[in-house]
């Protein structure tokens, strides 16, 4: 754990002329990012798949600040199509891309699949992420010491990886099919940043949990699921342990913008067992760290996915 605390939203540098996306920034920690990077000045986009919701969003970011530069993207990652049209929209209205957060998640769904017929957990925390940076490597490494900041969570330390069985087919339950997804997100930012710095690029794939942070997301799956004791779960701790969206929020930040961060760095809360408190350099499971599993994960996910990093590195 890094030594140094006390970070906050009033250290993040000045943003000018940073574009920056963001993923399920319509609410929590997506959206109080989006706040203070559009406050610091950078032009914002919200990737989000219900535009009314992001809509709502960008007008309560333009009433606190109203000099704020601050677009709409509609984003489903759990359909790849719309991940496609999505990146193309992208780099057809920018030159470029300072800084990416793979933000948006699902959580405890029942089981589900998408359009594409995968398990809709992993397909939208990883799969879609996993296609979306992949469609807009260009744009990324179009800009100077660009960032990719991919945000997991605490789960991801009782998370397995069956690479037998991804989807879950054979056996499936709601959180451990989510703390695959996570533990899938560390080991995607793990190996872009080994391919990033064998091509000889300056950009940095970091990553970032918000700890217990008191978002819609934890509940949304157990109401979905029909599981109110879990639902009351969440609520308790919420109310016991949890912090603000807007705290939740400063590990993605400082991975974001703070000087000094390097690739393959991960933060998260430096209180009790990580859930609240300031954002420090935090380590994540030795199972995060595995490469062969990376590196066949990533092989998997560019097979079901059909996006390849290969030409764009290697350009």
């Amino acid at each position: 754990m890094d030594a140094t605390g006390g970070w906050d939203a009033q250290d993040i540098p000045d943003q000018s002329g940073r574009s920056v996306l963001i993923t399920g920034a319509n609410s929590g920690i997506g959206l109080a990012a989006a706040t203070e990077l559009a406050r610091c000045g950078a032009t914002v986009t919200l990737a989000c798949r219900s535009i009314g919701k992001a809509e709502s969003a960008l007008a309560g970011i333009r009433s606190e600040h109203p000099e704020a530069q601050v677009e709409l993207l509609e984003l489903n990652l759990s359909d790849l199509s719309s991940v496609r049209d999505a990146a193309a929209e992208f780099a057809d209205t920018h030159s470029g891309l300072d800084l990416l957060i793979n933000n948006a998640g699902v959580m405890g769904l029942p089981h589900t699949t998408t359009v594409d017929g995968f398990e809709a957990q992993f397909a939208t925390n990883h799969l879609g992420h996993f296609a979306l940076t992949g469609l807009l490597l260009g744009q990324i490494l179009a800009k100077s010491h660009s960032r990719v900041v991919t945000v997991s969570s605490l789960v991801h330390r009782v998370g397995r990886i069956d690479l037998a069985d991804l989807q879950r087919v054979r056996r499936y339950g709601p959180w451990s099919a989510y703390a695959q997804s996570k533990l899938a997100n560390l080991l995607f930012t793990y190996e872009l940043q080994r391919k990033l710095m064998t091509s000889g690029a300056d950009a940095i794939s970091v990553a970032a949990h918000p700890g217990f942070a008191r978002t819609n997301l934890q509940a949304a799956g157990s109401k979905r699921h029909g599981a109110g004791f879990s639902t009351a779960v969440f609520d308790f701790g919420g109310r016991l342990v949890g912090q603000s969206p807007a705290a939740g929020a400063l590990p993605t930040l400082r991975a974001a913008t703070a000087p000094g961060v390097a690739g393959g760095d991960f933060f998260g809360p430096d209180g009790f067992a990580e859930q609240q408190g300031p954002p420090v350099r935090v380590r994540s499971t030795q199972r995060s760290h595995n490469e062969s599993v990376a590196r066949r994960l990533w092989e998997i996910s560019e097979d079901l996915t059909g996006v390849s990093y290969r030409e764009v590195l290697d350009s």
